[in-house]
């Protein structure tokens, strides 16, 4: 069996971790290779699966990957995550379906393409800061916090981009910077393991890049249930998906479902790699 592990220009060879994975499926007679998503050179048609891993740009080239996906689509080439999922999962107006099956998420208001944004119309009185992010974004790319007495200043920062993107206008919780966000990862809908990411002083982007701290954390029994039920919602089968929020007094706030190409944390926590290939055996065999 053949399978692309599909990454970026970026990381030709994929991202450490996730390099490992191709030994480990070695073992079970399936070559993996690493195949940037977007060259045209490759002959898709050779592959029996195709594995969304690190296509960390795709954000970066939203018509390109659009066209791509439903390139792949009309091959009718396999995919896992699936491309039904992914179609969905690329775009975060799907938080409204999550708000609207009961599972509380982050106070977010859905800004749909306008050429006259105007966010003192829509941001509630209460909210004192909050975050601006475009609804096809990853890594926190064109991403800002701002406290509501600069809200004019953002109005012109974003127009143009609120003419080519929907947009999330988000309450901005300070439990980010004193709990964290924590993320949960589940292979085959089973979970594996959880990362607390806490961002650098002064910052509230938790990621790597810009100084975030990541630790493996345990969280109670209840907590973990919260997570599984926001996975449970997917009628279809999946490789993997993080599910990250903010945890304030035991009740977890959904941020995001990650089914496209989240940093799995393997090299956090020493059984997820084998989880991850073992749930990748189920849906292949």
């Amino acid at each position: 069996m053949k399978i692309a592990l599909l990454t970026c220009q970026n990381l030709p060879n994929l991202n450490l971790p996730d390099q490992q994975l191709i030994p480990a499926l070695a073992k079970y007679n399936i070559t993996a290779t690493a195949v940037i998503w977007d060259d045209k050179s490759i002959d898709w048609t050779q592959y029996d699966y195709l594995v969304f891993r690190n296509t960390w740009d795709y954000y970066e080239k939203q018509n390109q990957f659009n066209t791509w996906l439903n390139h792949i689509q009309a091959l009718g080439i396999k995919t896992l995550n699936a491309i039904e999922i992914i179609q969905k999962n690329k775009h975060k107006f799907y938080l409204r379906d999550f708000e609207n099956q009961g599972i509380k998420i982050l106070p977010t208001i859905f800004i749909e393409k306008t050429n006259t944004l105007n966010l003192s119309q829509i941001i509630p009185s209460h909210w004192e800061k909050a975050v601006l992010k475009p609804a096809f974004s990853a890594g926190s790319y064109q991403t800002q916090l701002f406290e509501v007495s600069q809200i004019e200043q953002i109005n012109q920062q974003y127009q143009s981009i609120a003419q080519e993107k929907e947009l999330l206008l988000q309450q901005y919780m300070p439990q980010i910077v004193t709990e964290g966000e924590t993320s949960f990862i589940f292979f085959n809908k089973q979970f594996s393991h959880s990362v607390n990411k806490k961002p650098a002083i002064g910052d509230f982007r938790i990621q790597v890049q810009f100084g975030g701290k990541y630790t493996l954390v345990h969280p109670n029994k209840d907590i973990i249930n919260q997570a599984q039920k926001i996975v449970n919602t997917f009628p279809d089968k999946l490789l993997y998906a993080r599910v990250d929020g903010i945890i304030i007094n035991n009740q977890l706030h959904l941020m995001e479902v990650e089914c496209i190409e989240p940093d799995l944390y393997f090299n956090l926590s020493e059984n997820s790699q084998t989880n991850f290939v073992n749930a990748l055996l189920e849906l292949i065999q």
